[in-house]
């Protein structure tokens, strides 16, 4: 993609979206020259329309440490690149946000560590962030918050632009009262968030938390999903992000993808039966919850290989973290106890793969797929199981799923599953492969006709249409709904979906 660097790039932007990641990766052409490329996740689907539609700005870090390149545009939006220092890296990024937030927010499903210093670079490198937002946004500009690793930014923003308009969206559960206080600067992260306006997240029970941890903690004047602070109406409602729906669709039923589906299965031994697994490796995403239940399975002789089989597809992440390291280590050995005991020549019980694959790699496993097997602890969302969803424009397969998934509160017609729970998970994921084929069919179409009404531009939609009517709903809810009703009849699939 093209783009020109420019000191004054991004100045006077209507809108402004805050993210700790450019929408862009740096990539190395084989003549040893570089270039951006357009990153492939879906908050920058959803957004990049918004914003280089309104010739507006993106401020975020390029994801390599040391100084930053000068702002430039690409992709129709000025980029404007925050430096991070490699010390910055490891205390604001693996440190704090990855050792200290991220647990504590998904349930302390490991122990989350706490650092002064870790704190002290936080503050930092969010303080940077909204210096950057702040020089390049527009006189009464709109600015797009997203996510934990900037939770101060919204007030830091207000503090030096009271004239600006500002959300915030967490993608990642918001934790109740209890787990929260544990943080030694819980008011601080509150307070920063107070900075917003509009205050997004996956779920409205994360909402609640957030409103209740502002009364209790702040003695703030509280009532439904507002809070009053600082002479101000701050909301907090739920805003669940989803996937460009009718894309997916689209891409699962071209011939190219069909027909590696096909293939995928010949390369598997044709078995009767595939369970999927997609994840980043991430100890929330009970890889290894899926695995005792799959061994069980097989050990109590309700299933046998090669006649069903387990892919795993487990996505490299953070590995220069030691909990990470750990974790895939142990999930390696646990792959190969149980091709060990249960694989044969005809091949291996669970197929295992701890590396990135390409959007239409993933489209063909769902298609091959029988069974999606989702069990996280906890997720703010899992766009995995919407796209399963999405991929199944046959009707065909089945979704088993967390209710700890943000998506359970969506995705009703799956066969949900307490992740605690071996024995449930049995249970279920049996249900799952014996299923008729017309409730099968009958529970996808439900859930696709779903995420067709509530896909990410709607996600988008809703949100941008909240902050800018005052974040109190109403009008803005209903014309969002309204526009997705068109988008949805305009991409909606004829009887298969």
């Amino acid at each position: 993609m093209g783009e020109t660097s420019s000191t004054q790039t991004g100045a006077d932007s209507p809108v402004v979206v805050v993210a700790n990641r450019l929408p862009v990766d740096q990539v190395t052409d084989p003549d040893g020259g570089t270039r951006w490329q357009r990153s492939p996740g879906g908050l920058v689907t959803a957004l990049e329309p918004f914003v280089a539609g309104q010739g507006g700005a993106w401020v975020g870090w390029s994801g390599s440490a040391g100084d930053g390149p000068e702002p430039f545009e690409s992709g129709g939006m000025s980029l404007v690149p925050v430096p991070l220092s490699e010390e910055e890296v490891d205390r604001y990024y693996e440190g704090m946000s990855n050792a200290s937030l991220w647990p504590l927010y998904h349930d302390v499903v490991e122990k989350p560590e706490y650092h002064r210093t870790w704190w002290d670079t936080y503050v930092q490198v969010n303080k940077r962030f909204a210096e950057r937002a702040a020089a390049v946004a527009a006189e009464n500009a709109i600015v797009w918050v997203h996510d934990y690793q900037l939770q101060l930014v919204p007030a830091l923003l207000r503090q030096s632009r009271p004239d600006l308009t500002i959300g915030f969206f967490l993608h990642i559960p918001f934790p109740p009262y209890e787990l929260f206080t544990q943080l030694p600067w819980r008011s601080a992260i509150v307070e920063g968030l107070l900075g917003a306006d509009l205050v997004g997240f996956q779920r409205p029970a994360a909402a609640s938390n957030f409103v209740q941890l502002a009364r209790r903690l702040h003695d703030l004047p509280a009532r439904g999903p507002t809070v009053e602070y600082d002479g101000r109406t701050v909301v907090a409602r739920a805003f669940p992000i989803s996937i460009d729906v009718a894309s997916f669709d689209e891409l699962a039923r071209s011939p190219e993808v069909l027909a590696r589906a096909e293939q995928i299965r010949k390369e598997l031994g044709n078995p009767k039966k595939i369970i999927l697994g997609v994840d980043r490796l991430d100890y929330t995403k009970g890889i290894g919850v899926r695995l005792a239940a799959f061994e069980e399975l097989l050990e109590d002789g309700v299933v046998e290989a090669p006649d069903t089989v387990l892919v795993q597809v487990a996505t490299p992440s953070r590995e220069r973290v030691e909990h990470y390291v750990h974790m895939r280590e142990t999930i390696e050995q646990k792959v190969g106890h149980i091709n060990g005991v249960f694989g044969s020549m005809a091949g291996p019980a669970v197929h295992y793969f701890n590396q990135s694959m390409p959007r239409e790699e993933l489209a063909a496993l769902y298609r091959a797929a029988d069974v999606m097997l989702v069990t996280p602890y906890r997720d703010g969302m899992n766009l995995v199981a919407k796209e399963y969803v999405a991929a199944r424009g046959d009707l065909g397969g089945a979704l088993v799923l967390s209710e700890f998934a943000g998506a359970a509160a969506e995705l009703k017609q799956a066969f949900m599953v307490n992740p605690h729970d071996v024995a449930g998970v049995k249970s279920q994921l049996v249900r799952a492969l014996r299923v008729e084929p017309a409730e099968a069919a009958k529970r996808m179409r439900a859930m696709r006709r779903h995420l067709f009404r509530n896909d990410l531009d709607h996600w988008a939609t809703s949100f941008i249409d909240a902050l800018r009517s005052g974040a109190h709903g109403g009008g803005a809810d209903r014309k969002a709904d309204r526009d997705a009703e068109r988008s949805a009849r305009r991409g909606q699939p004829g009887a298969q979906g």
